[in-house]
């Protein structure tokens, strides 16, 4: 982009912004609904905004749902012409339901006026996201190479599997000590239900239905080995910590953060597979059809002032995404002192090779997550109570 050309999209932008602002008596409250633990990360920020700009924003309100509730909660306001919800913050999970329903308002190209310069201030994978995933709909926010890993006790696993054949064997031998969450709803469960046809050399890993004969008939094997699948991550961390399951899967992220918190032992250790693929992930935030057009160019703007490089270092927050940022040139050195102890004390050395020294994959695009997910509740999680 030009700086002409950036230009006349600022001051079109502004513009915009002071139209609205003559338009309306008071700043707007915006309502923030996740669905996918990004709050933890982006809360900060979000009220950073409303701090900077207080003659565009009153308040916010946050909450909280589990991702499969996100859709026919929209679909139901939508229908209704009441759509309470600003803004959601959600993982490829719940950005995925609300595209196959027509939920999101198109933010790109249909408003990139509104954000200068976006594209050339992403790492490339989070590029890879953005047009991937998020199809125009999503924005991503913030990115990590994610896993799929396992994170297991080195005193209870003294060897840990280094094949997709030996961890099978492994929970084969040891009924009930391995665990991942429900995928549609589990960070760490998706990665490992999309990373396993790479693991398993499968036909075609962007095809769940033609393409991974190996990764359902692995995972319906390996189902006689677990217990139960839990609706979320934090219970098979808490699992782990309490000494209820040996192995789990996890991310990145999710090995630094519970660690850091105290609910799993600071000693417990992460492996990956051979034949590994990092399997990408991000938090999007999105836009519901049907918000007030007066807020629309607010919620714009706090998009784009969310995505600047002082807001993006706070996301390196307690390791919780690692790293985090999803533009370029946000060192660990920018980030608060509290998140650079944390990730010198609870983060891995091994982390920067394992990035640079193997592929990073994109999801399943929206669609085929979606069939992914509703295949593995079939053929996989239906299985047990």
């Amino acid at each position: 982009m030009s700086l002409s050309t950036t230009r006349r999209a600022l001051i079109g932008a502004a513009a915009s912004i002071a139209a609205v602002r003559t338009a309306r008596a008071e700043p707007v409250a915006i309502t923030v609904l996740d669905v996918g633990g990004a709050l933890q990360l982006l809360q900060g920020a979000i009220e950073a905004y409303g701090k900077a700009k207080p003659e565009q924003v009153g308040r916010f309100v946050f909450s909280q749902a589990p991702a499969p509730e996100l859709a026919g909660k929209l679909k139901a306001q939508q229908a209704a012409g009441r759509v309470d919800i600003d803004l959601v913050l959600t993982g490829s999970d719940g950005l995925a339901a609300g595209m196959a329903q027509d939920s999101w308002v198109r933010v790109l190209p249909d408003h990139a006026g509104a954000l200068p310069g976006l594209e050339a201030a992403y790492e490339p994978a989070a590029l890879n996201l953005l047009k991937a995933q998020g199809q125009g709909y999503g924005i991503v926010v913030a990115y990590y190479p994610s896993g799929p890993l396992l994170e297991y006790m080195p005193d209870r696993v003294s060897t840990p599997p280094k094949t997709a054949a030996e961890l099978l064997a492994w929970a084969k031998a040891h009924p009930n000590r391995f665990m991942y969450a429900r995928p549609a709803n589990s960070g760490p469960g998706r990665t490992f239900m999309m990373g396993l046809p790479y693991l398993l050399g499968d036909s075609d890993p962007k095809d769940p239905v033609n393409g991974w004969d190996k990764t359902w008939a692995y995972l319906q094997e390996l189902n006689g080995a677990i217990e139960y699948y839990p609706a979320g991550t934090t219970a098979t961390m808490k699992e782990l910590g309490d000494g209820s399951r040996d192995m789990i899967v996890s991310t990145t992220g999710w090995d630094i953060n519970p660690r850091a918190l105290g609910v799993v032992p600071a000693e417990a250790k992460i492996a990956t597979l051979q034949g590994f693929h990092w399997v990408s992930d991000a938090f999007f935030v999105t836009i519901p059809k049907g918000v007030p057009e007066a807020k629309l160019p607010v919620l714009l703007d706090l998009i784009r002032f969310v995505l600047q490089p002082a807001q993006q270092a706070t996301l390196y927050d307690s390791g919780y995404l690692y790293p985090g940022p999803a533009v370029r040139d946000v060192p660990l050195s920018l980030a608060p002192q509290k998140s650079q102890d944390i990730i010198k004390e609870f983060g891995r050395p091994e982390y920067a090779a394992l990035i640079r020294d193997n592929p990073i994959e994109l999801p399943l695009p929206p669609d085929r997550m979606v069939v992914a997910f509703r295949k593995w509740d079939e053929l996989i999680g239906s299985k047990k109570k």
